[in-house]
């Protein structure tokens, strides 16, 4: 069992309680994680005046760097690298005048275990320590999210995010009286920052219960108030390829993107590819299943009827604006915003190269141009849309099909990233002074299409680039002067 010793950090804020005076508590997330076989990084402690300037005092103590939360409630955080990992420790005032009274403001039941710092010492064990004064050890043993009070949701709505969260990370239940609060008050989500609620939804999106927990969230009529441009999807029929609704259909996508990844466990390339943070702490995997969950947006404003079947041409590109917006609204960064629109575009493109027994290498080489980044992202997409597409004009065979050219396009992905960096043979400079043209948009039109023949093995030299930049560009003079 862990000893208070294991921590130092925990024996200098005891030393910082001791000299101020001031009764400080360890509460929360750490203890119960603790109980249920996990050590974390994560501290919190609730202290009875004065936060604030403990905080500070163990910042500097520490070396660490101190982050103030929020001034008005007395919330302060102090994070510092310790071999390699990260550590935070958040200091917050009691919101009332006893630390009993203080418990009744936590968010559930399993975060209000707690130590009195000042009656432990270097060899107390934690467990004979613990102080459990809401039936917390019950409800983690129950493995069971409960609400301390009836008005824990409006002291902070986040609380009804968190409740998702810790279910896809602890794989708990959400109690009945909890999640029928959550029901009725689920508007008042509205009044949180949008950093906030991002980040909840990335832990729920960073687990591997995520698609079942989304479906929760859908159901308690959280999901649509957090993104409410899903709305749009409720209720979307779809034509014969497609045995589910819009809405339904996007949710099974996720589902079966989760089983891909499941079946994928292993492959180091893919591994560290889906493991790639490209903001803050969130890594690519989860921005797929955003990417499944959103990559049919576009389809009820470009749903049309012709000759008695449905269509939806162009929802990609519809669908590519409205994540742009999506992204923006959850603070992502722009890298993240990027590669969201870059797999919601593309997300057919796959499909489109297995309508051919064997697609050609022009479309192969554009599909890797016009993917980039997302080149595997989007093939993993594509596979789980494919899979969660069962109506009466999908047959096996096509779907055999689909997946042996979207594996293909993930080998060569990689392939390509061990082949030296390409060169080209000709550029703008070389266009001015060789063919004597003036600096203009066409240069990108001419040396992209130079380059696309330089991939595909048709040109070997840089003479033969020159000449084929020529001809290319005397072919742009014609189109024009025949317009």
């Amino acid at each position: 069992m862990p000893l208070l010793s294991d921590y130092p950090q925990l024996k200098i804020i005891q030393d910082i309680a001791k000299r101020r005076k001031v009764p400080i508590y360890l509460v929360g997330g750490f203890l119960r994680d603790f109980l249920l076989g996990e050590v974390k990084n994560d501290f919190d402690f609730a202290v009875k005046n004065n936060a604030l300037h403990v905080a500070r005092i163990f910042s500097k103590e520490i070396k660490g760097a101190y982050v103030l939360l929020d001034e008005a409630r007395g919330c302060a955080r102090v994070a510092k690298n310790i071999g390699d990992r990260l550590y935070t420790f958040d200091f917050a005032d009691f919101r009332e005048k006893t630390f009993d009274k203080d418990l009744a403001h936590r968010d559930f039941t399993i975060n209000t275990l707690s130590i009195d710092l000042s009656k432990v010492d270097q060899k107390t064990e934690i467990p004979d320590v613990l102080i459990d004064r809401k039936s917390g050890l019950k409800d983690i043993k129950s493995k069971r999210i409960k609400r301390v009070s009836a008005a824990a949701f409006k002291e902070d709505p986040l609380r009804m995010m968190r409740a998702f969260s810790l279910k896809a990370m602890l794989d708990f239940t959400i109690e009945s009286k909890t999640l029928n609060q959550i029901r009725k008050e689920k508007d008042l989500i509205c009044h949180v920052s949008y950093e906030r609620i991002r980040d909840e939804l990335f832990k729920i999106l960073e687990t591997d219960k995520s698609a079942s927990v989304v479906k929760s969230m859908d159901r308690a009529g959280l999901l649509e108030q957090i993104i409410p441009q899903v709305k749009v999807m409720f209720g979307c029929r779809q034509g014969t390829y497609h045995h589910l609704d819009v809405w339904p259909h996007s949710m099974e996508t996720v589902v079966q993107l989760e089983k891909i990844f499941n079946e994928l466990k292993g492959n180091s390339e893919i591994e560290s590819y889906l493991k790639e943070t490209l903001g803050g702490n969130r890594s690519r995997r989860a921005l797929v299943k955003l990417a499944a969950l959103l990559h049919d947006i576009g389809k009820p404003d470009t749903r049309r009827k012709e000759k008695g079947r449905t269509s939806f041409h162009g929802h990609e590109h519809a669908g590519k604006a409205i994540v742009k917006n999506i992204a923006r609204t959850l603070k992502l960064s722009v890298r993240e915003g990027h590669a969201l629109e870059d797999m919601v575009r593309w997300h057919l493109r796959p499909g489109y190269l297995s309508n051919f027994k064997q697609p050609t290498e022009k479309a192969i080489y554009r599909y890797f141009r016009d993917t980039k980044e997302e080149s595997v992202s989007t093939v993993l997409l594509s596979l789980a849309d494919q899979r969660a597409t069962r109506g009466p004009a999908t047959t096996p065979k096509d779907q055999k099909h689909h997946e042996e050219i979207c594996l293909d396009l993930i080998q060569r992905c990689f392939l390509k990233k061990q082949e030296k960096p390409f060169r080209r043979f000709i550029n703008g400079d070389d266009l001015i002074r060789q063919l004597r043209l003036k600096s203009s948009p066409v240069f990108g039109k001419i040396l992209a299409e130079v380059e696309e023949r330089q991939m595909l093995g048709k040109l070997k030299s840089k003479k033969e680039a020159i000449e084929c930049a020529k001809a290319i560009a005397a072919k742009i003079r014609q189109s024009k002067a025949g317009q």
